[in-house]
């Protein structure tokens, strides 16, 4: 028994702990406040199914060692584009799927610049972050979209089927297909292999541009879902949605167990990281703390996370070096 506790490489799965003690200890803090309350749970729920559906895909394209500072403004994109077309059209179908095509489109481009023509994805992303909320801006005139369809907002945001939310079962969904394409697909050792060791993959027969470029979609794909589904939530869209998401989803993705190195990715740490942060969001709330002094103690706890996250990582690499 012994044999088998030492075994176990405790440090690769502390995110589950410090889950369990944030859960403790704003259960102890908020006993009285309904901290534990099944709304107040669901409430969570809601409040991070999108982050956590964009740390999803954000965890693809860390684990392929690259980075997108764009999926921010692709949210609020999609939400307006698709807000807009169901105005106008009435057409659900419509509607999502070009919400769902400018993820598409943008994260094709964003590998197009990555894969095929070598320009560092930070430099590539930031600047089409730029491009992106231009765009938003553009054609919402800086107002926002009123969703008014209730099949719409039912299904993409504001439903719930019995006590469950509906944000909640997109989240779940997203987690399970993320989880199983990145451990049990030829694709997803793919992407671990692209991140670990680009030479290795090479020399193995990985296509590691179209990889890196496939991975950079998916992101983008997954934050216009996201945005369709805030313009659900929300009952309509703006351009400012997104725009505080990238630091937090990033953070998220880290903290779970991803490896900004690349070659280490975790679907379900990132989800349970997402989870981490909305926990802490609601429950700052509950103390009562001023949006001031929220954003200030949620600036503090993702950076110390993400400094003992990345100690750990650095540490793993260059024991993986010297071996």
């Amino acid at each position: 028994m012994l044999q088998k506790l030492k075994a176990v490489d405790w440090r690769s799965n502390v995110i589950y702990l410090i889950f369990a003690g944030i859960i403790l200890l704003f259960s102890a803090l908020l006993f009285d406040r309904g901290f534990l309350t099944g709304a107040n749970l669901m409430n969570i729920a809601r409040q991070t199914a999108m982050i956590s559906i964009m740390a999803v895909g954000m965890t693809f394209v860390l684990s392929a060692e690259e980075i997108d500072l764009s999926f921010g403004s692709v949210v609020a994109l999609s939400a307006i584009v698709t807000a807009l077309l169901l105005r106008s059209t009435g057409s659900i179908f419509i509607a999502v799927t070009a919400g769902l095509l400018c993820g598409v489109l943008i994260g094709f481009i964003n590998g197009l610049f990555v894969a095929r023509i070598g320009i560092p994805s930070f430099l590539v992303t930031l600047g089409m972050s730029g491009i992106v909320l231009g765009l938003a801006r553009w054609i919402s005139h800086l107002q926002s979209i009123p969703v008014n369809n209730e099949f719409f907002t039912f299904i993409f945001g504001s439903g719930d089927i019995g006590p469950v939310p509906v944000l909640f079962i997109w989240m779940l969904l997203a987690a399970v297909i993320g989880h199983m394409v990145l451990k049990r697909t030829p694709f997803g050792r793919k992407v671990l292999a692209t991140g670990g060791n680009k030479i290795s993959a090479l020399y193995s027969g990985v296509k590691v541009r179209s990889i890196k470029q496939a991975v950079l979609i998916i992101n983008s794909a997954l934050a216009a879902f996201s945005g369709i589904l805030y313009a659900g939530r929300l009952h309509g869209a703006r351009y400012t949605l997104g725009e505080n998401e990238v630091m937090i989803v990033i953070a998220a993705v880290i903290i779970g167990g991803t490896s900004m190195f690349g070659g280490k990715g975790t679907v379900i740490g990132s989800v349970i990281g997402a989870l981490i942060m909305g926990i802490l969001n609601n429950g700052l709330i509950l103390m009562g703390l001023s949006v001031d002094q929220q954003m200030i103690f949620r600036g503090l706890i993702i950076i110390v996370s993400v400094s003992l996250t990345m100690r750990y990582q650095n540490r793993c690499r260059q024991t993986r070096k010297n071996e």
